[in-house]
């Protein structure tokens, strides 16, 4: 797993200096224009962590959280 940073050009995103196999699947996540997005090391690899959970299919799906909710009415 690796985290790049890359440009929209032309409706398609354009990495910074790496390298993808054709075909790889990405996860992407975006800022606004006017917005920064910095991670400190420790973030970084919690996200890397969370994303590799997600992959093993370590996760609860939205339904699954949904029915755990106590039911009123």
């Amino acid at each position: 797993m690796q985290v790049a940073t890359g440009t929209v050009v032309d409706g398609k995103i354009v990495l910074e200096g790496v390298p993808l196999a054709e075909g790889a699947r990405v996860t992407v996540v975006t800022r606004g224009a006017d917005e920064s997005f910095a991670l400190s090391e420790a973030q970084e690899s919690a996200l890397l962590r969370s994303i590799a959970e997600i992959e093993r299919g370590d996760f609860v799906t939205l339904e699954e959280v949904l029915a755990s909710l106590p039911k009123h009415g």
